[in-house]
């Protein structure tokens, strides 16, 4: 083979590295996206859940440092995430602002209480322990009612629990493309050297040594694809936090070494497992095959 055959070989073998490093690095940027939502739905849910909260309304004639003792009983029990008091100054500007300037002028007296807004644990959101929290403050001599949407408190569960499914099948569906597309992607960049695998079966070399440069390249390969997949992803998450700055605050560090954890072994993993079965076949093959 002259210098320039093989210069165009060199070639074309870099321009199939680099082509399929981007294409599974994009595949691998999908798989992280999908296993980052999947690591923390449980976290969006709990925070979904603790920003829901129950009304608390206090007796008319209860003041508000009555109320602050009240708030501190509360906050002692096991279903309290927070307890913040809505002074009648506060409750009578959100009123105001939800009706109108005039609503006030039928009454010689303000009739807005002191209320407390209570956020719940994310264990207890549901209508059942909500009803025996609602029954356990109402004991409390000062409380007058305790409000909280039963409808909203199904319809979020109901739907957190859709959205799980949809996002597993869709997990699901995603892997099974990936694999497809870079099984085929290595599938092809091997079947281009299949000849120079028959060449090296001829020489006499055995199994094991055809197939560790595979192997070698194809941790490389899953090695700098599982990179450019997790700087794509940082630089993503990066620009969504400056739009949804509170809901992340619900993600942890953890989280996202989970993910890059699962970037790198599933691009590993695919690569090398692929390239394994594809040379083992071509190892097998006879030499009129090779051309089909």
């Amino acid at each position: 083979m002259s210098t320039a055959e093989s210069q165009t070989v060199n070639k074309r073998l870099v321009n199939a590295f680099v082509s399929s490093v981007v294409s599974i690095s994009l595949v691998l940027f999908l798989v992280g996206i999908a296993s980052f939502l999947l690591v923390n739905a449980g976290s969006v849910a709990d925070y979904f859940k603790e920003n829901m909260q129950v009304s608390v309304m206090m007796k008319r004639s209860v003041s508000e440092e009555n109320t602050a003792e009240f708030i501190k009983s509360v906050e002692q029990q096991p279903f309290t995430k927070k307890a913040e008091l809505v002074s009648r100054e506060q409750g009578v500007k959100e009123m105001t602002e939800l009706l109108g300037e005039d609503f006030l002028t039928a009454f010689a007296t303000s009739p807005i209480p002191v209320s407390v807004n209570l956020s719940v644990n994310s264990e207890y959101v549901s209508s059942d322990s909500l009803a025996v929290i609602k029954a356990k403050i109402e004991e409390s001599p000062l409380v007058d009612e305790v409000n909280f949407q039963t409808s909203l408190v199904d319809a979020l569960n109901e739907n957190i629990s859709k959205i799980s499914l949809i996002l597993g099948v869709f997990i699901v569906l995603l892997l099974f493309i990936s694999f497809v597309l870079i099984n085929n992607m290595v599938r092809l960049s091997i079947q281009a050297r299949r000849f120079s695998i028959h060449t090296m079966q001829l020489v006499g070399a055995t199994k094991a040594f055809i197939l560790k440069p595979f192997l070698l390249q194809a941790t490389f390969q899953g090695l700098f694809a599982a990179l450019l997949a997790i700087i794509f992803l940082l630089a993503g998450l990066f620009i969504l936090k400056g739009e949804f700055v509170q809901l992340f605050s619900v993600f942890r560090l953890y989280s996202l070494m989970i993910v890059i954890c699962i970037v790198v072994v599933f691009g590993l993993a695919l690569c090398l497992g692929v390239t394994a079965v594809v040379v083992s076949k071509l190892v097998g093959v006879k030499k009129a095959d090779l051309y089909y």
